[in-house]
């Protein structure tokens, strides 16, 4: 069995999933079964077909009419709308023949030549299955793919003369409040609508966009043309709900009202740092503020649900309806170029001033918890539907944060998150290698070495070993900053005399020992391992048996 199909094989032993989808043939599969499948994949997230392999995972084979599988792609082009390119391969396992088609995702709405529109979704029991794409959910596909701007569509229903002149005002207030474009404020009342894209000319009639009735909208406009807006704040003190309050109000002053829910259970206390006090509030304004606006902005309105807020003794936690937009994955949301589901919102926030005008809201909500010595912002729990983000509220290392502040004061500007993130990192771990912490950073080793070289430059971390191997510590400053000496002895481990011995001893008791076993033993990395237990046989020490990943070593 070559690697293909061994792969294949594996594939198969992981059951149907969103991008696998296993068709049975022994019946030869209809025409229109076949393409409705690759239909339902290619509006979904694309995958594989396997044709010939049974619900269970039961490979039966292909029926003698499918066995030129060179004629799928040209049968699956003809009767898709637009046509799908795909690949198919036959591929035998254990004497059995089978059929991989590979489906690419689709940027437009494929149906099928007699106009069947499919998707996939996965059921209660996780298992995947292909239902109707609705209208209203074409609105979701483009815009996730940035083909359309939801938030720049014409609201038909309400002209701009229906609008909440008060809020209008809320604009000019946020734009002196929070340092936006200056020049909006002169402008008339018309002027800033379309200088803003509040408002569009249809036909030769001034109509709200979506955005324009997000902000000018009154609330009774709001809940009959936009039914999916809603905003919920909820404080639990234990079991309690002390507050669950939903808003329909327009935008600006949703998020003013909101805010202030939130300003009034922050709790601060104070430290000294040099001649200035520095205020520790138990949750960062300004990564509330991103976290916040970015779940106002970029959420899905096509969807129903509410924006949550809720705030406990344990946690903050914020969720958007929507999941990321194409191309933001849990894997790159640190360092993928800003976009959003909504461009036209995410800029008229940008430009009164509400969100980062960078468009890197995300470093400000890690730089919130990082710098006070608190765990990173965690997105785990975001799915396809949800974007969750949890902030907890544990307690500020305050000497941590007076570590970092320090070193701000004398680099005259704030410390970069990579930086933060290290450093955050290394509090927990107390040892990494570049290529674990390029899995944190989201960044290339190359790209890493360069953030942990400057570390190093500014006596804050500390190298060990070379190659592929090299390691990374906190320094004996950082510690001694921190008034944890015996934490810096610990961390560095123990020195090759002690880890020979130790060796030795292992040997005595377990009558051999192999290159994992020393690396779990003097928690080093498998490479020193490697070299450590070279260098003892060098010496005569131990001696080497067998072969490869089976050699142990004995005295």
């Amino acid at each position: 069995m070559n690697t293909k199909e061994q792969e294949l094989l594996a594939l198969i032993r992981q059951s149907e999933s969103m991008t696998l989808e296993f068709k049975s043939d022994a019946k030869c599969l209809p025409d229109r079964e076949l393409v409705a499948a690759v239909v339902a994949l290619a509006n979904s997230d694309g995958g594989k077909l396997l044709l010939g392999v049974e619900d269970d995972g039961k490979i039966s084979g292909l029926h003698a009419n499918h066995f030129n599988t060179k004629g799928l792609p040209a049968l699956i082009a003809n009767k898709t709308n637009p046509p799908v390119v795909v690949s198919a391969e036959q591929i035998t396992i254990d004497g059995v023949t089978i059929a991989s088609i590979t489906v690419p995702r689709s940027r437009q709405l494929i149906s099928t030549s007699d106009g069947l529109l499919l998707r996939r979704r996965l059921k209660l029991d996780g298992r995947p299955e292909a239902v109707p794409f609705y209208p209203h959910e074409f609105i979701q596909r483009q815009s996730s793919f940035g083909l359309i701007d939801p938030s720049a569509m014409p609201v038909i229903g309400i002209t701009a003369d229906e609008v909440d002149p008060l809020q209008r005002h809320r604009i000019r207030e946020a734009i002196r409040r929070f340092g936006g474009d200056q020049s909006l404020l002169p402008l008339a009342d018309h002027e800033l609508d379309g200088a803003l894209g509040l408002t569009t000319t249809i036909d030769g009639t001034i109509r709200l966009t979506v955005a324009g009735l997000l902000l000018l909208g009154n609330e009774m406009e709001l809940r009959r043309l936009l039914p999916a807006y809603e905003v919920a704040f909820q404080f639990m003190h234990g079991t309690n709900v002390r507050i669950n309050e939903f808003f329909r109000k327009p935008l600006l002053q949703t998020f003013e009202e909101v805010e202030q829910l939130f300003k009034a259970r922050v709790e601060e206390e104070e430290i000294q740092v040099g001649l200035f006090r520095v205020p520790i509030p138990n949750y960062d304004r300004r990564a509330f503020r991103e976290a916040f606006v970015n779940a106002l902005v970029h959420r899905d309105y096509t969807r129903l649900g509410a924006v949550h807020v809720k705030l406990d003794e344990t946690a903050l936690s914020i969720s958007s309806p929507g999941g990321f937009v194409e191309g933001v994955t849990l894997q790159n949301f640190l360092v993928v170029a800003p976009r959003s589901r909504n461009p036209l919102l995410a800029d008229i926030i940008k430009r009164i001033g509400l969100a980062e005008r960078t468009g890197r809201g995300i470093d400000r909500i890690f730089e919130g918890m990082l710098r006070y010595g608190r765990p990173a912002p965690d997105y785990s729990m975001s799915d396809d539907s949800t974007v969750i983000v949890q902030m907890l509220a544990s307690r500020a290392d305050l000497a941590f944060l007076k570590m970092i502040l320090l070193r701000e004061e004398q680099m005259n500007s704030a410390m970069p998150v990579d930086s933060l993130i290290i450093l955050s990192r290394l509090r927990e771990e107390r040892r990494l290698t570049t290529s674990e912490f390029a899995i944190s950073l989201q960044k290339t080793e190359f790209a890493v070495r360069a953030a942990l070289e400057k570390l190093v430059e500014s006596g804050l971390i500390e190298p060990h070993g070379t190659g592929r191997s090299r390691s990374y510590t906190l320094s004996v400053k950082v510690y001694s900053c921190t008034g944890q000496h015996s934490a810096y002895i610990r961390q560095l481990g123990f020195d090759p005399i002690q880890q020979e011995q130790m060796i030795l001893k292992y040997i005595d008791t377990q009558g051999s020992i192999k290159r994992a076993d020393t690396a779990e033993l003097c928690k080093i990395s498998i490479f020193q391992a490697s070299r450590l237990l070279r260098k003892m046989t060098i010496s005569g020490m131990i001696h080497p048996k067998g072969q490869g990943k089976l050699t142990s070593y004995e005295r």
